[in-house]
């Protein structure tokens, strides 16, 4: 029995990773590579358009520099990841013109998200490159990231830029063939996963080689979370499979099949949730909590009890309860100095309406 989407398949964001990019020696994966690009270009000759979200900088970097082990130092790694992405972008420029296609690469960090104007700019980028058939390669800039503006790994953004391009399907290949029933005793993969629960986070592992690749099943379960809010399915499948790709989009029963979220985020709340970084907390009382879980409120001054972080108007903090459990975020409607300067509560200032409100816990 086929597979069934939601809605016709046209957009595809295909995530790949370092451990399909190379082997453990640090030598490009040529034969894979190749046929990863083969089957984007298969998906352009027949009507669709696709976006390759692709590590592999740093581990490249590595093999070039004649490197075993990943430094810890932050230049070094990003000197490493400089030579590896053009190593990497030479190859893909290489195979994708063997097919007569274009790609272009991306380079992103968070700030591309967090910053709206820049959101903005590179979601026009990403228009105009897909109307002219030519492939986005997108891969984190990790030659100027620092922690402050890092994904963590590629899983996330990948999610984060089928949000941005408004994606049908997000396929993250990885080295295996999907999720693992580990209450099944044969350990078969879960076909199709409805929700992911607490049980089905249980049984995700972490990455078994820590200097090829960052992310793990944990990391991919995270990002499908975010992915799924913004309406969009997923699947993981093995990269190793061959013709992997064509036969997903074809409806074949390959991989783990994530359903999307029933209640799709509006793209503001999506971006409140998921593409801003925080940049301080308010604590509130029981009061203010009840008054927004349960009658749909704006957030008032009064109800503030504490501030921390240094913030402007107009960006995104995090809410919290007396307990310091985050219930909620939201654009703020004064910065942090102000809030301090504020001494007129009676007056009730409203500190972020009720539209500018994404709760993070279950109503």
């Amino acid at each position: 029995m086929q597979r069934k989407f939601p809605r016709k398949i046209k957009r595809v964001v295909i995530k790949v990773g370092s451990s399909l990019i190379a082997t453990h020696q640090m030598i490009p994966s040529v034969d894979r590579l190749k046929g990863l690009v083969k089957e984007i270009s298969w998906l352009l000759d027949n009507g669709y358009e696709a976006v390759l979200v692709s590590s592999g900088a740093i581990v490249l970097g590595m093999g070039e520099l004649k490197k075993r082990t990943r430094s810890s130092d932050l230049a070094r790694i990003q000197a490493t990841a400089a030579v590896g992405q053009t190593k990497l972008m030479n190859m893909y420029n290489e195979y994708f013109g063997g097919c007569q296609k274009l790609c272009a690469q991306m380079l992103l960090t968070w700030d591309d998200f967090d910053n709206r104007t820049r959101f903005n700019n590179a979601s026009n980028t990403f228009k105009a490159l897909l109307s002219m058939g030519i492939v986005p390669v997108v891969n984190e800039n990790d030659t100027i990231s620092t922690d402050e503006i890092k994904f963590g790994d590629n899983d996330r953004l990948a999610a984060m830029v089928a949000s941005m391009t408004k994606a049908d399907l997000l396929i993250i290949l990885s080295d295996v063939e999907g999720l693992y029933d580990l209450n099944d005793s044969q350990k078969r993969i879960f076909d199709e996963i409805k929700e992911i629960s607490k049980e089905i986070e249980g049984m995700a592992g972490s990455s078994a080689n820590k200097q090829i690749s960052k992310g793990g099943m944990s990391a991919k379960l995270e990002a499908i979370k975010v992915a799924s809010k913004a309406n969009i399915p997923c699947i993981i499948a093995s990269g190793r499979t061959e013709n992997v790709i064509q036969r997903v989009v074809s409806g074949e029963r390959v991989g783990t099949f994530f359903v999307e979220h029933e209640e799709k985020l509006l793209a503001k709340k999506h971006w409140i949730s998921f593409g801003a970084k925080p940049k301080g907390s308010l604590i509130i009382d029981d009061g203010a909590k009840e008054a927004l879980l349960k009658g749909g409120k704006s957030l008032l001054l009064p109800g503030v009890k504490e501030v921390t972080g240094h913030f402007k108007k107009e960006d995104v903090v995090v809410i919290k309860d007396r307990q310091d459990i985050e219930i909620a975020r939201g654009i703020v409607n004064y910065s942090s100095t102000e809030l301090d300067k504020i001494e007129d509560k009676k007056g009730r200032p409203e500190v972020i309406h009720v539209d500018d409100l994404v709760f993070s816990v279950k109503l």
